[in-house]
């Protein structure tokens, strides 16, 4: 895998909107933040832009990334949040260009088309992580500043995981996998199913989150998955956080977690449930296509692999 160099205060980030727009006002408190944690910030045109539910044309957006991979006083790239929309760039991102120019890049939820694509075309390690407006603009906890620093600062494995303060990890099926950790928002990887961007989960620990779905939905959304093999391919499941994905009527509904028995344990691969992953306050950052150890008997993720360099 390639790898970014690590970030140090003082470094250059700069912010780019691939998805949904966001208010001006939110964009000045996003830069404000980003330079408390100490970083210089560079924000991309496209966080100032707006069409529609947009931020942008397509064209605009992916250029505004790739310029931020290209411009050599970047040191890491951070989005400013996410929303709807990066499924539509990903035929116009310059891959090559990419590779040769390994940043760290972060981002979560919509965001997660990217990091796939990135990790499988381009074999550059990213991070699923805390975005500028949605997680920075209002202040950041410590437990989640800590975790981005941590591993974007850090040239050494991240190790063990630990989850917030209170927050248990639950163990679906014992057992132990290694290989390349994977995933993000479920919706996402869902929608590129059949294309070219499809997630590859062969031999590796995949870890799904999403938000806003009702049990129906995740259903729907891991009964793709499993039909298209994902499940069966993988080495082990990490199910991360599931903000307001609750039925809203459970008497003509199945909870949440007999969705995940029903689908996922027929698999018999080691699982696990609530690592603060996802769209949570506090939320763990981790990298996308490290190496990674998961012991599901124990409730332990262990990173095994730096992520920077």
């Amino acid at each position: 895998m390639v790898r970014g160099k690590a970030l140090k205060f003082g470094d250059t980030i700069g912010v780019v909107a691939p998805a949904s727009p966001t208010p001006k006002e939110r964009v000045k408190l996003a830069q404000e933040q980003l330079e408390v944690l100490g970083f210089k910030v560079k924000m991309g045109k496209s966080c100032y832009a707006a069409r529609g539910y947009l931020s942008g044309s397509d064209k605009s957006r992916a250029e505004d990334l790739n310029q931020m991979f290209m411009d050599p006083a970047v040191d890491g790239i951070m989005c400013l949040r996410g929303g709807y929309g990066t499924p539509k760039i990903l035929n116009l991102l310059d891959y090559n260009m990419i590779r040769n120019n390994p940043k760290v890049f972060i981002g979560y939820s919509d965001i997660t088309t990217i990091h796939t694509a990135i990790q499988q075309k381009c074999e550059l390690i990213t991070f699923h992580g805390p975005m500028a407006s949605s997680d920075l603009a209002d202040g950041i906890d410590d437990f989640s500043k800590n975790s981005l620093l941590k591993a974007v600062m850090q040239p050494e494995p991240m190790g063990d995981i630990q989850n917030p303060h209170g927050e248990v990890v639950q163990c679906l099926k014992e057992g132990k996998a290694e290989g390349q950790l994977i995933g993000g928002n479920l919706a996402l990887i869902a929608a590129t199913m059949g294309t070219p961007y499809e997630i590859n989960t062969k031999g590796k620990i995949l870890f799904l989150e999403d938000i806003g779905e009702e049990p129906y939905r995740v259903d729907r959304m891991l009964t793709q998955l499993a039909l298209a093999g994902k499940f069966e391919d993988a080495a082990g499941i990490i199910l991360g956080d599931w903000n307001d994905c609750e039925p809203k009527n459970p008497l003509e509904s199945l909870s949440l977690i007999e969705v995940f028995e029903e689908i996922l344990l027929p698999y018999q691969k080691p699982t696990v449930l609530n690592f603060k992953i996802g769209h949570c306050t506090p939320k763990i950052t981790v990298p996308i296509g490290v190496n990674a150890l998961l012991d599901a008997g124990q409730r332990k993720l262990i990173i095994t692999e730096a992520a920077v360099q």
